[in-house]
């Protein structure tokens, strides 16, 4: 095989990471730079070199729960209430500042590569990847439906059927508007969902999505008449019971990018919907 087939279709490499990679001369084959069509011999030893990047966040002292660490990923459960990264109206305090300080403890240094997103007040499962190429394999498995993303959701009204599976498309008819909808012109979405508990007026359900759009629980559940418990924007708020969205990314299955061994990791249900149970269990 030459060069090229193995960082391709061994090693896995996109071409935009190769590309990157020979510009900074991180190629080699027994310690050597050779042609990109060089035939290989059995015992080559072929080495790609990622270098680490510079963060552009800050380091804060904030607490975080890693759930999940290997040299290409770290995973952690995000408290409700924290931004991810850094925006004009949040420019500290996130989630990105939190991993910078764990990393300087650690006496690690890597670009923080967030795989995956959550709003600032749903809880759960949160996927960095510390190289490119772990980057690279996470998005590529997410977008083949690779990984399994299960949430749990207390929803308004008794749910009757005990499972069931929305396909509505989700998409936003003002460019400018944060709130997104179900309409024709959206963008395909399924999601599935299945009854966890039932009170007088509210529902437990455990969530799997099939497509990731943004909203996409919040917005199909209020499409079937049962938007989310303390959803501002979706739902009915009623801070006597929760004081956010009652929803957290409980649950990631997929698949380790360098062994490519199955890896499930769960994120303890948050106190405060515990204690939204609680409430609507007595």
């Amino acid at each position: 095989m030459t060069l090229k087939e193995i960082l391709y279709d061994k090693m896995r490499l996109s071409s935009r990471l190769v590309r990157k990679l020979k510009r900074k001369k991180g190629i080699l084959v027994n310690e050597n730079r050779i042609p990109f069509h060089a035939v290989l011999r059995k015992g080559d030893f072929v080495k790609v070199i990622m270098e680490e990047e510079s963060n552009q966040f800050e380091p804060e002292d904030i607490p975080i729960e890693v759930v999940y660490e290997d040299v290409d990923l770290l995973i952690v459960n995000k408290e409700p209430g924290i931004v991810v990264h850094p925006t004009k109206g949040h420019p500290t305090g996130t989630m990105a500042n939190a991993i910078v300080f764990y990393m300087q403890e650690k006496k690690e240094n890597f670009k923080i590569r967030f795989v995956n997103r959550l709003d600032r007040d749903t809880s759960g499962l949160i996927i960095i990847a510390k190289n490119p190429f772990a980057q690279q394999e996470l998005s590529k498995q997410m977008q083949e439906n690779l990984v399994e993303k299960i949430y749990l959701a207390v929803v308004k009204g008794r749910i009757k059927e005990d499972r069931g599976t929305i396909c509505a498309p989700i998409g936003r008819e003002e460019p400018e508007s944060i709130k997104r909808k179900v309409y024709e012109g959206g963008q395909p979405s399924v999601t599935h969902y299945e009854v966890i508990n039932r009170f007088e007026e509210a529902t437990v359900v455990r969530v799997k999505l099939e497509t990731g759009r943004t909203h996409q629980i919040r917005v199909h559940m209020t499409h079937i008449g049962h938007p989310l418990i303390g959803d501002e924007l979706y739902g009915s708020v009623d801070e006597k019971l929760i004081k956010r969205q009652a929803l957290h990314a409980e649950t990631l299955t997929f698949y380790q990018p360098r062994t490519n061994e199955r890896i499930e990791v769960k994120a303890s249900v948050p106190k405060d919907i515990e204690e939204l149970i609680e409430k609507l269990r007595t």
